[in-house]
């Protein structure tokens, strides 16, 4: 993308007003979106985001500067306004260290790139869900469906001789199904993705089922009634479950949070933090996953990192500002939406390892109580971990035994006291894709886990 020797005139620049560290930030991303409602394909995009970021430490502070012109005169130009303000006086000038191409070697190989794969054949991936959402039934009213893909070129240097390049390919479908009866409306989501090419479609998703399953959580729903409030026993489902362990937990073990003493899990290292047959795992090395990367957007090789392990916090993620901030080294977990955003810590594929427990007898010696199969959305407070979260298709559980299903749902309480509250791991460990928002952007990320249960949770109900 850039020659090393323009990169080491740009980082010149950066660090000539006194900084002791300077960082680019170079990408070069394609995007498509296909939609499909009412039955037809409604919009096809596409769009280009091209440009570079520069970054000053000075101390504990940093200045970030952006630009779209990646000229050698644009890029030089933005180096000097980060570095503008800069006012280091009487002190001797950094220079940037000889810089050194870092090999990567490439975890997440692509076969069919997205720009190289015929519109149609998208269009196609969308008829097919939103043809089997369809025939799931005549109470579903509405469905929409979208594909959309991504390809990134990155370039990553910095004043003590790194350089180190990057492609990350993103494909994702989306298929939202709306069930109706006249007098009210339930809907229900898939959205699976991977950091990998069309092939998505050959290996690991298959459209109609997408489909289906949106429909049928959106029948069912429908159909259900009420679900009661009271403090009970929850059994949290695999996959879209591990959405309450990334907010009400994730976020506080994140440097973000943790170099500024604003998470509740500040200073605990080494503490009992969660139940002993709690590990929690933030792993940006898995093969194609939709939250992996061979290196983070600092340049810093991905990692796996035990977060909880047997229930004693181990680490937390960190990035290279808030490393220096905490005296700590960075984790590989910096990351940002695109070159307009700064990066900082952020999650990866986040999720509770796989325990011991059968789920069967997880549901059955639980009593009376909730099983909540998928969760939806929700708030939550880093500083303290307190958090409220939609179930989005739950069901009753009486004498040990699913029962009813029921709507309306939520999960209330705080993070840290739900991970001393869960008694029972299970043993298959799925993943679910989303977008996650923080500081930096919006950026992919999984979250996961196997069957859960927790002895005693709020529950929040109609009924």
């Amino acid at each position: 993308m850039l020659e090393p020797s323009l990169v080491r005139t740009v980082l010149d620049a950066a660090l000539s007003t006194g900084a002791d560290f300077a960082e680019l930030f170079m990408e070069d991303r394609r995007d498509t979106s296909l939609v499909l409602q009412l039955n037809r394909l409604e919009t096809v995009n596409s769009g280009r985001i091209h440009g570079a970021g520069v970054r000053v430490y000075v101390g504990l502070n940093a200045i970030y500067a952006y630009t779209n012109d990646t000229s050698r005169e644009g890029l030089i130009a933005c180096a000097r306004q980060a570095a503008s303000a800069v006012r280091e006086r009487g002190r001797e000038l950094a220079a940037c260290a000889e810089l050194t191409a870092m090999a990567v070697r490439d975890a997440h190989p692509v076969k069919l790139l997205p720009s190289r794969t015929d519109t149609r054949r998208k269009a196609d991936v969308l008829r097919a869900a939103n043809a089997a959402a369809r025939e799931a039934g005549a109470e579903i009213v509405q469905v929409a469906c979208t594909y959309r893909d991504s390809e990134q070129d990155v370039l990553i240097a910095n004043s003590e001789g790194r350089f180190v390049t990057d492609r990350r390919v993103y494909t994702r479908l989306g298929c939202q199904a709306v069930a109706g009866n006249g007098t009210e409306n339930q809907s229900g989501f898939e959205g699976p993705g991977a950091l990998m090419g069309f092939e998505l479609f050959e290996s690991r998703v298959d459209p109609a089922r997408v489909g289906r399953e949106a429909a049928r959580t959106a029948i069912e729903m429908l159909h259900a009634p009420v679900c009661p409030s009271g403090v009970m026993p929850v059994a949290i489902g695999n996959g879209f479950g591990g959405v309450i362990f990334h907010e009400a937990c994730g976020h506080g073990l994140e440097a973000t949070s943790v170099a500024f003493g604003t998470s509740v899990f500040c200073g605990k290292l080494g503490e009992q933090i969660a139940s002993p047959c709690v590990t929690a795992v933030d792993d940006g090395t898995l093969p194609n996953e939709w939250g992996s990367e061979n290196v983070d957007d600092e340049g810093t090789p991905t990692t796996k990192l035990v977060l909880i392990e047997n229930g004693v916090l181990k680490n937390y993620m960190i990035d290279r500002l808030n490393g220096r901030r905490m005296g700590m080294a960075p984790t590989g977990s910096a990351r940002r939406e695109s070159y307009a955003y700064a990066p900082t810590s952020r999650m990866r594929n986040t999720y509770i390892a796989a325990g011991c427990d059968d789920e069967e007898e997880i549901i059955s010696s639980m009593g009376d109580g909730l099983y909540a199969a998928r969760m939806g959305g929700g708030s939550v407070d880093p500083a303290t971990g307190e958090f409220n979260f939609a179930v989005q298709e739950g069901y009753l559980v009486k004498d040990g035994k699913i029962t009813t299903p029921v709507r309306g749902a939520s999960l209330i309480g705080k993070g840290a006291d739900i991970l001393m509250k869960i008694d029972r791991v299970g043993r298959d460990m799925r993943m679910a894709q989303g977008m996650c928002g923080s500081l930096s952007g919006s950026v992919p990320t999984n979250v996961g886990q196997p069957m859960i249960r927790v002895s005693s949770i709020t529950v929040g109900g109609r009924a």
